[in-house]
């Protein structure tokens, strides 16, 4: 691995048949003589291992900068305030990656690639080098999306080798399992290979855009509302998330809902049923039948708490 503005080779790696049959990701290696790599947070601190950060490549290999262009020159390149020898620099490469355990640096993918979501920071590299750690994918790539105006929702689009619908749900547990819920996708779209550009990268506008009415591939099967008060919530569930199809079992916040979306379902139950509902309550009970049962219990708690007179105008 090597930019050109590090003399091209800064890492080396060496890779095994054992490596390459692990199934794992790649890693770029480690620097090579004369070279000091630095993997560094949005404030210029290193990053402890495994956590994800920009590059910055020092050493006898970086270039003095950019010809004719000192503007980017003083961007890119950075005093180097871990060296103690005057005037050092740092490249600034642009580049994700991480350290693992072992030392060695793998690569996630460029900074310029972030995006935020709700107020988080995502980093998607990070979310598709999580999926390529699955043994059945063989390609992953992420990005956001714009499901409906202002709503940034995850799509993951996967190679992977497997029934479309149980990979869809696999996945999802994988990600669950490694990443926090923000960063988990609303949608894995399986395609039978990633489209790519004759350069070799690949092409965002060749990736089919999901079907924001479909329902997402969730960690449980489909089941319909059978009562009145699950049939409500699950109008409401479609009317927020925008997902056409919702059954009682499905996660509000799997099928892309988020903090802001909870905010107005809360209120429109509460107005619908005529009941106190807690945000917190619904956190608690983010599925159309766990909801369901919470509002059958406020109910009940409200009719015991009424007098003679009040139950008998109800009547």
């Amino acid at each position: 691995y090597g930019p050109t503005e590090g003399t091209i080779v800064v890492t080396r790696a060496e890779l095994t048949q054992e490596v390459t049959d692990s199934g794992l990701p790649l890693p770029i290696g480690r620097p090579i003589a004369n070279t000091q790599l630095y993997v560094l947070d949005h404030y210029g601190r290193p990053c402890p291992i495994g956590v994800p950060g920009e590059l910055h490549i020092g050493g006898a290999g970086v270039a003095r900068g950019y010809h004719s262009h000192p503007a980017l020159t003083a961007t890119r390149f950075v005093p180097n305030p871990f060296s103690p020898t005057p005037g050092a620099r740092l490249y600034r490469t642009g580049d994700l990656v991480r350290y693992r355990p072992d030392g060695q640096l793998l690569f996630l993918g460029r900074t310029d690639d972030q995006i935020k979501i709700r107020g988080f920071r995502i980093e998607p590299g990070e979310i598709a080098a999580c999926l390529r750690q699955h043994p059945a994918v063989q390609e992953a790539y992420v990005l956001p999306w714009e499901a409906q105006a202002g709503d940034l929702r995850l799509v993951a689009y996967v190679v992977a080798e497997g029934e479309t619908e149980a990979m869809g749900r696999t996945l999802r547990e994988h990600v669950q399992g490694q990443l926090p819920a923000y960063m988990v996708p609303a949608y894995f779209v399986s395609l039978e290979r990633l489209p790519k550009s004759p350069s070799g990268k690949i092409d965002r506008r060749a990736l089919p855009t999901p079907d924001p009415m479909a329902r997402p591939d969730l960690t449980h099967r489909y089941v319909a509302p059978s009562t009145l008060a699950e049939e409500t919530l699950a109008t409401m569930f479609s009317q927020v998330t925008g997902v056409e199809k919702i059954g009682v079992h499905d996660n509000f916040f799997e099928l892309g809902g988020h903090s802001l979306l909870a905010t107005q379902l809360v209120a429109r139950a509460r107005s619908a049923f005529e009941v106190d509902i807690s945000l917190r309550s619904f956190f608690d009970a983010p599925t159309i039948a766990e909801l369901a049962l919470v509002i059958e219990e406020a109910l009940i708690a409200k009719l015991e708490a009424m007098d003679e007179e009040e139950l008998e105008a109800l009547l």
